[in-house]
């Protein structure tokens, strides 16, 4: 019997998850302690946050690990310079992009329209203070660089690897030692993701059945609208703007990168976090895309930092959305106030699940809107959340790998090989 790809295993594990979960919450089994209590609260709960906690225990030893390794392996600071600058010009106008677009969207298709808000069982939502940015700014530079890492300060994390790197380079045969060590620590690093990554199955299958078994589709039905033009912007995004650039600026084939990003996409849906996927974004592009290492491992944790066009989209149809059913009219400057905002927010924002909630307060503080208009939203922004992690993801990589070709790090033959198996 053919053994099934650990794509597949996924693929499988998230349909009977979602599947059960539904049966679950349609039929009203979580009355019952086994299946409330111990199953969904306790045994899938455990199994599922296990999982996340394991991707997450990696993030902050492989960025920084990946991320000395790559800045070492440049032996260019003038190459380093030109990768970062193309990194941010990438994310920072993808990010513009999506929200431009899924405010198009909104304005046209206008969700929340004769929504009644008054019979709303509105529940309160109290948002973190947003970083100025300014804050954001002074923030990149961690005043120390271990409490930066038990903190998981992603992009003081960065910028120290970077300096370390850079220090590599220039220590000369000090330097080659060390890097050469850190060459040894990152082999190491993968064999763990290798390990991990025969768990994602059971991981998967707990996160997608506690989803469903809590919220089922119900949730779903009184904000119709408003979710509809999210997914529908999510998706012109990912199967149009990405594809778009990367055939323009790389002349690759979109379907490949499409299928082998499959499995990125499936973990970053399921875990609704950024950086829990970054090990599986980074081994992807290095095996699978054929994307040189030394840009992999900078490019990959950068866009987990700074480019969330998911969350850029939710915000811009949200705070349409919000508008409307508040009977509050946005004028055009209030529209562009909203895309640069939303644009200037994504960076510094954690790669973490509901973190997209406390950047739009942010957001709806700039235009006047009322904050509070977040609890109408809160019930379906875990599945959104869930999606707009798998296109922040996708655009990582599509970026990741556009750098690549520019610079001579994508191994064409590796990025076209059909046959490149899973992990085992």
């Amino acid at each position: 019997m053919k053994k099934f790809s650990l794509t597949s295993q996924i693929l499988l594990a998230m349909l009977f998850g979602a599947i059960l979960g539904i049966v679950f919450n349609f039929f009203g089994l979580m009355q019952f302690s086994f299946i409330g209590d111990f199953l969904v609260n306790n045994l899938f709960h455990v199994v599922g946050q296990v999982f996340i906690a394991s991707l997450k225990m990696l993030v902050v030893p492989l960025v920084f690990i990946s991320l000395v390794c790559g800045v070492a392996a440049l032996g260019d600071i003038s190459k380093l310079g030109r990768l970062g600058g193309k990194a941010l010009l990438f994310y920072i106008s993808t990010t513009a992009i999506a929200i431009t677009l899924a405010m198009g969207l909104a304005i046209t298709i206008s969700p929340g329209e004769g929504f009644n808000l008054e019979s709303q069982a509105a529940q309160e939502y109290t948002p973190k203070e947003a970083p100025s940015l300014a804050e954001t700014v002074i923030n990149l530079v961690p005043n120390n660089p271990i409490q930066a890492m038990a903190e998981g300060e992603m992009l003081q994390l960065i910028v120290f690897s970077i300096l370390f790197g850079i220090a590599i380079v220039m220590a000369g045969k000090s330097g080659k030692r060390i890097e050469e060590q850190f060459n040894d620590y990152n082999a190491i690093i993968m064999q763990m993701v290798g390990i991990l990554m025969k768990l994602a199955p059971f991981g998967v299958f707990c996160l997608i059945a506690k989803t469903f078994s809590l919220q089922g589709m119900e949730v779903i039905k009184p904000l119709l609208g408003y979710f509809l033009v999210v997914v529908l912007a999510l998706f012109v995004h990912l199967f149009v703007t990405y594809p778009l650039l990367l055939k323009i600026f790389s002349g690759l084939s979109i379907s490949t990168f499409l299928k082998k990003m499959r499995e990125v996409q499936i973990f970053a849906f399921s875990t609704a976090s950024s950086n829990a996927t970054i090990p599986v974004n980074i081994e992807a592009n290095v095996k699978k895309l054929g994307v040189d290492n030394s840009v992999a491992s900078f490019t990959i944790p950068l866009g987990a930092t700074i480019n969330m066009d998911g969350t850029a989209i939710m915000q811009g149809v949200a705070t349409v959305f919000i508008a409307n059913v508040y009977g509050i009219d946005l004028s055009v400057a209030d529209y562009l106030t909203v895309i640069l905002t939303a644009t200037l927010a994504s960076i510094g924002t954690a790669g973490v699940p509901g973190v997209g909630l406390i950047m739009l307060a942010m957001v709806l503080n700039q235009v006047g809107l009322p904050v509070e208009g977040i609890a109408l939203i809160i019930g379906v922004d875990r599945l959104l959340d869930m999606m707009r992690t798998a296109v922040n993801v996708t655009g990582d990589a599509a970026g990741t790998v556009i750098i690549a070709k520019s610079e001579g790090g994508l191994n064409v033959d590796t990025f076209n090989n059909k046959n490149i198996p899973d992990p085992q």
